[in-house]
């Protein structure tokens, strides 16, 4: 999801998790309307939110064990290393956030989100904070893990590279206070993807224009182009579609 500062991306993101209540209408997952946070949703926010006193490994341990209470203390070790090599910090399991980069911090913050195997994994401009070298290296790691669990992922980003390199789809929102839906845009250039080869390519350039225009011209005006998201119940749409 794309969208100018102050739309609503992270707020939708928030409600989504269960953190926040919407003013009208709701979210559903599985057939279940969302209440409050969940196993079944993750969340990796941009400040990475680790626990400071933890270790690597128990960081991502503790989530285990909250989605796998009857899991033998054995499998959650292996299932535990198995993400920390996943996300390239073998040998780091027993340094604490302080002593990481901020890069390795958010790889903790994505082993810890994908080892519990949720059904929706929220993104939350999860690479904000990270260097453009760092954030390229952890935007493969993220593609190779999803293309692992093949999870839903909802990501809210400022960055229209970003957004094309990683998405399937692209949502535009206008800008607000009263901000809505404009557009879902289906990227549609195959995967895998590499930055390389994605500036050739013209269905690349047709999105990137695409959506710079929106951002600088159609997101200023009142009224732009909206889609109605089931206008009958006034809810969103379902996560599982």
């Amino acid at each position: 999801m794309i969208g100018h500062s102050g739309c609503g991306k992270s707020t939708l993101l928030n409600i989504i998790a269960g953190l926040e209540q919407p003013s009208a209408g709701g979210v559903v997952l599985s057939g279940r309307e969302i209440t409050g946070p969940g196993m079944d949703r993750m969340v990796v926010f941009q400040n990475f939110s680790l626990m400071p006193w933890m270790t690597v490994f128990d960081n991502i341990r503790l989530a285990v064990r909250a989605a796998h209470p009857d899991w033998s203390r054995r499998r959650v070790a292996e299932w535990v290393q198995r993400y920390v090599d996943m996300v390239g910090l073998t040998g780091a399991e027993a340094k604490r956030p302080a002593a990481l980069s901020g890069g390795m911090r958010q790889r903790v913050g994505l082993a810890r989100a994908f080892s519990t195997e949720p059904k929706v994994l929220l993104l939350d401009e999860p690479f904000a904070q990270i260097d453009a070298l760092t954030r390229g290296v952890i935007q493969d790691e993220l593609v190779r893990m999803w293309s692992a669990s093949r999870n839903t992922v909802f990501m809210v980003t400022h960055d229209v590279d970003e957004a094309i390199l990683l998405s399937d789809r692209i949502a535009l929102m206008t800008k607000g206070p009263n901000a809505r839906l404009a557009e879902i845009i289906p990227v549609k250039i195959p995967r895998p993807r590499t930055r390389a080869e994605l500036i050739d390519d013209p269905e690349y350039l047709r999105l990137r224009n695409h959506i710079l225009h929106f951002l600088v011209e159609a997101a200023q005006r009142p009224g732009a182009a909206e889609v109605e998201i089931a206008a009958s119940t006034g809810r969103l749409p379902s996560m599982d579609t």
